[in-house]
């Protein structure tokens, strides 16, 4: 593009109006829009409307037979006031957040980085090995096997045999096991899709990077991390950390799973527990949204603290 054009389409697009300009850019990137249509639509339908409605519902009283009545602030009133059970869940979510998001999310990254190392054919197969526990269907048939409450459980039998107990211990149903062992169960599971995303982001860097790292002064592997990996790879790092929160306060299927609901003395009760109690089995829709919408700003907020710390990586 010559200097004179780009110079002619500068101060035409300063006479337009910013929305005159918008759709300027609209009917000449058409087909690019006609492509994300559906998208898009099924975004808005599926994903945009209902937080919105929630957040509307979540002022309301609504059992889903009568139509909603307006209560204001009351539903909020009530979850932070008068409901010991929420607080408890809350407790038990940011417990869980803190362990299972940081660790699961470094643990992600560091196997990837090591897995990276290795040769395609040897890579493929390890690769395989670390993530086929969170797409396997049986992975809690597994936890609960071993840490089954009778004496054919692996982890009874082993101490029962060494002498160690000499009745069995009913794992997931002792308050004190359930959630250490929930939380170890998803750090089990934890290597999904953040996991094979990382290991996209390292396969795409360029060697020739490296190279002039060694050049500039880069002494060891460390150092290479910071100031070229990372770096590259921050679309991917962002991604993973958007799943590892996501996943970190939705992890009530493993509790279910493994604990039944509720858990024993809510020993492991979460807001996605909660939520699923008030919406899916007593019908208090308006204040199941309240919960819903208190657990979704906590995420946004993860989401919005661990977008800026990521900024500063590499800097």
């Amino acid at each position: 593009m010559s200097e004179k054009t780009a110079k002619k389409k500068a101060v035409s697009r300063s006479e337009m109006t910013k929305w005159q300009w918008t759709w300027k850019e609209i009917k000449r990137n058409k087909v690019a829009y006609a492509m994300i249509a559906p998208y898009m639509l099924i975004f808005l339908c599926f994903t945009v409307l209902p937080v919105v409605l929630s957040m509307v519902i979540s002022f309301t009283d609504f059992n889903m037979l009568e139509f909603p009545t307006p209560v204001g602030f009351k539903n909020y009133t009530r979850l932070f006031l008068y409901d010991d059970i929420f607080l408890i869940a809350c407790k038990n979510t940011l417990i869980f957040a803190i362990i299972v998001g940081p660790v699961s999310y470094l643990m992600s990254l560091m196997v990837a980085w090591f897995i990276n190392e290795l040769s395609p054919r040897i890579r493929a197969i390890v690769t395989l090995i670390f993530y086929a526990p969170s797409i396997s269907g049986q992975a809690y048939l597994v936890w609960g096997t071993l840490f089954s409450g009778d004496s054919y459980g692996w982890a009874n039998a082993i101490l029962m045999e060494l002498g160690m107990i000499t009745t069995e211990i009913q794992f997931f149903k002792d308050a004190d096991w359930v959630m250490p062992l929930c939380i170890i169960v998803a750090l089990w599971t934890s290597l999904g899709t953040s996991f094979l995303s990382f290991i996209a982001g390292l396969q795409g860097i360029d060697k020739a990077q490296f190279e002039a790292g060694a050049v500039d002064g880069i002494r060891n592997r460390w150092q290479e991390l910071w100031y070229i990996t990372l770096p590259n790879m921050k679309p991917q790092l962002m991604f993973g950390a958007v799943m590892a929160i996501t996943n970190s306060f939705g992890f009530g299927g493993v509790v279910t799973a493994l604990c039944g609901f509720p858990s024993v003395d809510y020993a492991a009760h979460t807001i996605v527990h909660h939520l699923d109690d008030y919406g899916g089995q007593r019908f208090e829709i308006g204040y199941s949204s309240a919960i819903a919408v208190v657990l979704f700003a906590v995420m946004i907020g993860s989401n919005a603290l661990v977008k800026k710390i990521l900024s500063k990586v590499g800097s």
